[in-house]
């Protein structure tokens, strides 16, 4: 089946390794030379309406399900026009032999219903070179206001079931909204699904606000807040947008936020008296811990996914690097090597790379490198880009980007980690600071 060619999917995508041509006997084989990815294409024929009235719903569904999987860069959708055939009802007899016709790999079939303020999606997946269904349909049940996560939840399990890798359409991403001019620019804190789609403001824009970042249960948001007039980390409850300030260790300036992997401590830097080094604090027992303490400016911490080590930047060599510790410090471990600078350094969920942002020769760029710093890899280069963020799944990375000529306005991007499918994530404003949220449940 599809899955059987494509579980070292994770493999190929950072080996870059040359794949030889699926055969006839193998046609559902991820295709990969030097770096570039052949997309699978698939077939979706516009979901059916089981019950009058859901024809727009059943469309609009469609239509998320295709950008999802289009917008991986990993799939090729086939045109309804080049259909031989399409189901006539959703399970009946499948045609494989039109489907391969036009050498369609994979097909989804699909069918909704709309009853009141409830919507029923079902949906079937099949390998059509072996005329065989992947896995067995799956029925989502919702309201009409959530009829985009549904079609997330489709797209996901479309994309695990060919990939083998987890999905991370129905996720969400918190970041900065930007709004009016360059010399007074109003930031508030704004949360979207992570496709730009169904834009919520959690703050207004009386304080300045800065570098929000998600809970690992995706139900809180630490931030920096300029309210009081100096920088003060705040807890944001997702669901109220009861927002309350951090106890954090005395100084005059806190920020750079973050949790650990299980929300029951945040690490952040504190500047006092000129030097500005990395704390933790416990949330249940307001413990501080120091954890470094150099003349050097020590900011941007990061947990690993077990919560052992933490990624930080610094200028303790005489130039911005990244460096690794333990959680609980003690002497750091020097990992950037090359050119340039390097800062915002973020863990991947998957603990096997870290993101950062570079500068080098006028240029901003997003990189990946392996924990010890060796396999180091640019994925962008633009006049200015910064602050990356990993999807759940570790595969695809988000960033801000301000172009040249512009009038300072940043602008969301993602690209997956073979810095092959650069895109802009549409928003209704200037965005920064992105910050992406784990997969809902």
């Amino acid at each position: 089946m599809m899955t059987r060619f494509l579980t070292l999917f994770a493999a190929i995508m950072l080996a870059f390794a040359s794949i030889t041509p699926a055969s006839a006997q193998e046609p559902l084989r991820l295709t990969l030379r030097d770096g570039v990815i052949e997309a699978l294409p698939f077939a979706l024929p516009t979901f059916q309406a089981e019950v009058a009235g859901s024809e727009g719903m059943a469309a609009d569904i469609s239509r998320v399900i295709s950008e999802d999987l289009n917008g991986t860069g990993l799939f090729r959708q086939i045109p309804a026009s080049a259909f031989i055939s399409t189901p006539a009802n959703f399970g009946g007899t499948i045609t494989f032999p039109d489907w391969r016709a036009i050498n369609a790999q994979a097909l989804v079939t699909g069918a909704v219903a709309v009853n009141g303020n409830q919507v029923t999606v079902k949906f079937r997946l099949y390998d059509v070179f072996s005329g065989a269904e992947m896995g067995e349909g799956l029925q989502f049940v919702g309201t009409t206001d959530g009829w985009r996560r549904m079609a997330h939840k489709v797209s996901d399990v479309v994309y695990s079931r060919i990939t083998g890798e987890a999905g991370y359409f129905d996720s969400r991403v918190v970041y900065v909204a930007e709004t009016g001019p360059k010399d007074d620019r109003a930031k508030r804190l704004a949360i979207m699904d992570y496709d730009g789609a169904n834009v919520q403001y959690l703050t207004d824009s009386s304080a300045i606000v800065l570098a929000p970042r998600f809970s690992p249960s995706g139900d809180r948001i630490l931030y920096t807040s300029y309210e009081s007039g100096f920088p003060r980390i705040n807890i944001l409850d997702v669901a109220t947008v009861v927002r309350q300030q951090m106890p954090t260790a005395a100084g005059e300036m806190a920020f750079s936020p973050r949790f650990s992997r299980d929300g029951r401590q945040v690490i952040y830097s504190l500047a006092n008296g000129g030097n500005t080094d990395i704390y933790r604090t416990d949330l249940t027992t307001s413990q501080n811990i120091r954890l470094t303490n150099t003349p050097a400016i020590e900011t941007a911490p990061s947990f690993s996914p077990d919560g052992s080590q933490i990624a930080f930047e610094s200028d303790r060599s005489g130039a911005q690097q990244l460096y690794i510790m333990s959680a609980n410090g003690g002497e750091p471990q020097r990992i950037s090597f090359g050119n340039g600078r390097y800062g915002t350094p973020v863990w991947s969920p998957r603990g096997d790379l870290i993101a950062f942002t570079k500068q080098e020769s006028g240029r901003f760029h997003i990189g990946v490198m392996r924990t010890d710093g060796t396999e180091e890899r640019l994925l962008t280069s633009s006049f200015l880009d910064e602050g990356p963020t990993w999807a759940p799944n570790g595969r695809v990375i988000m960033f801000a980007r301000e172009t040249q000529g512009s009038d300072g306005t940043t602008g969301l991007y993602s690209v997956d980690i073979t810095g092959r499918n650069l895109r802009r994530v549409t928003t209704p404003q200037g965005g920064s600071d992105p910050s992406w949220g784990p997969l809902q449940r």
